[in-house]
């Protein structure tokens, strides 16, 4: 602005000179002058609303800079104006309603990015991104990745030969999460071969099941990261083979994962057709299908209010294309993809960008949550552990998993 104003000083001076040695009256000098300054004014002006984004973002700024004067001039106590714009650019990203969007100052993005954030578990190393890489800055002790010999310091350029360059920080982990259950290769800058990482060893399955003394399949899902989809397929797989034709899946306490997990373990169950989109903010869809394979069958699904994510995108398109019974509580509503996105003075926001729609084109988020079809809270009670009734041992303490078990022995047809 200090320089705009400089040459626009000099400029005027340059024109006074040219009039007066041109030997123009005062009076038609004037007038040239004022016409001047006020074309110049009003280029300056539109150049300067340009600048911001146009003249709404410009009254926005301008009454920004107006709040602050106001109070710098009369608040009573002394004014941190770096905590003033900390607090003013956190208030601007909590009045979009999202609670999975938020504010970072630069220190904040700092210690996010050096977080469990940023933290691959299951191959025990975190990474920041760095220049043109990913720059590991820890290892853990006997991981994976310190078996594979990675140290802290070293630039992962590319993992399975594909090059990681220009991703972000989230795209990065998920390709690490997806390899979690198996073998997989870092090229790192300075070495001339590339580093095996075997996370196969101590993979553990987040999919279990057993048969339930009603003669029910109970398939538990911990959580939708590498591998839990053909998990979860071996296990309708292995009841089906002997004889049980009623499931229950539990995605209660259920964090989400990896969205092609997911895909998969719904392509599995569902008919020809789409089973999901991911949508932007221009409408622009990301459409996931399913192929003409399907498992029709009676199916209750456990969630609640800690079912996120993935975990409740696959109960809402069961729901919704009548393949299941949802029972328990409303979810968690994190149904958005959110990205990491840093501004120039080294903060961050960390902005929803896309949002899981179902194929009714319904947003999870925007509705709070899956609301299940049988609303059911479950009450611990310690001094009882087992009930007897209609000839099934239920636990008591677990009112949703009974509910769902009795649903199934009644004979419905989902």
């Amino acid at each position: 602005m200090g320089n705009l104003i400089r040459r626009l000083l000099m400029g005027l001076g340059r024109v006074l000179h040219v009039l007066f040695s041109q030997k123009l009256s005062l009076r038609v000098v004037a007038i040239l002058l004022i016409l001047g300054i006020g074309s110049t004014w009003w280029l300056t002006s539109n150049q300067l609303k340009k600048s911001v984004g146009g003249e709404a973002d410009f009254d926005e700024a301008m009454r920004y800079v107006e709040i602050k004067d106001i109070i710098e001039s009369n608040f009573i106590n002394e004014v941190d104006r770096v905590k003033l714009g900390e607090s003013a650019a956190a208030a601007m990203v909590s009045g979009l309603g999202d609670r999975w969007s938020s504010y970072m100052s630069a220190d904040e993005y700092k210690t996010f990015q050096l977080s469990s954030a940023n933290e691959v578990s299951g191959a025990g190393i975190s990474t920041i991104k760095q220049g043109e890489g990913f720059q590991v800055t820890m290892v853990n002790l006997d991981s994976p990745a310190a078996r594979g010999g990675l140290n802290a310091g070293m630039l992962i350029t590319a993992v399975d030969d594909i090059d990681v360059r220009k991703m972000d920080a989230d795209e990065f982990r998920t390709m690490i999460r997806s390899r979690l259950n198996a073998k997989f290769t870092l090229t790192v800058s300075g070495q001339k071969e590339p580093l095996t990482i075997d996370c196969s060893r101590g993979y553990i399955n987040p999919v279990s099941y057993t048969i339930e003394r009603t003669g029910a399949g109970n398939i538990r899902v911990e959580s939708f990261e590498a591998g839990s989809g053909e998990a979860m397929i071996d296990a309708f797989e292995a009841l089906l083979h002997q004889n049980v034709n009623k499931f229950i899946i539990d995605l209660r306490n259920n964090p989400g994962g990896l969205i092609d997990e997911m895909k998969t373990a719904l392509d599995y169950l569902l008919p020809q057709g789409e089973l999901f989109a991911l949508r932007d903010k221009n409408g622009k869809e990301e459409i996931y299908r399913s192929d003409n394979s399907s498992l029709k069958t009676d199916i209750c699904i456990l969630i609640n209010e800690q079912t996120f994510g993935e975990a409740e995108i696959f109960a809402a398109v069961m729901q919704e294309l009548r393949w299941a019974t949802i029972i328990g509580e409303r979810s968690a509503g994190r149904t958005r993809i959110q990205e990491t996105i840093e501004i120039s003075d080294g903060s961050a926001i960390r902005l929803s960008t896309r949002s899981f729609m179902t194929p009714n084109r319904v947003d999870i988020s925007q509705n709070g949550g899956v609301v299940p079809d049988i609303i059911v809270y479950n009450t611990v009670n310690e001094n009882e552990d087992i009930v007897e009734g209609n000839g099934m041992a239920i636990y008591a303490s677990d009112p949703q998993l009974r509910t769902a078990l009795e649903r199934l022995s009644s004979g419905f047809s989902s």
